[in-house]
């Protein structure tokens, strides 16, 4: 299962870095989404969607809990994604 955060103005779909580049994606993601050890967090406007495709694309089901989080969340504090 994947959490997807947001807040009022933005959403982030987390999930493993290794996923990223198991699914050779790693390098398609861009610096709007943002990172923590082992976690990335995928903006919900074209790198979660890049992720679900390629999930889908192998044949793997994704399931979504969503989290709202009181603004500001959390994830906008965090450094910018970097391969």
């Amino acid at each position: 299962m994947y959490i997807f955060y947001s807040d009022s103005g933005h959403g982030w779909l987390k999930v493993k870095r290794s996923e990223l580049e198991e699914l050779n994606i790693a390098d398609k993601i861009s610096f709007y989404s943002y990172q923590s050890g082992k976690s990335v967090y995928l903006e919900e406007d074209c790198d979660a969607g890049v992720f679900i495709n390629a999930k889908r694309a192998k044949g793997k089901d994704i399931i979504i809990k969503d989290k709202y989080i009181n603004d500001p969340c959390f994830i906008r504090r965090l450094p910018c994604y970097k391969r």
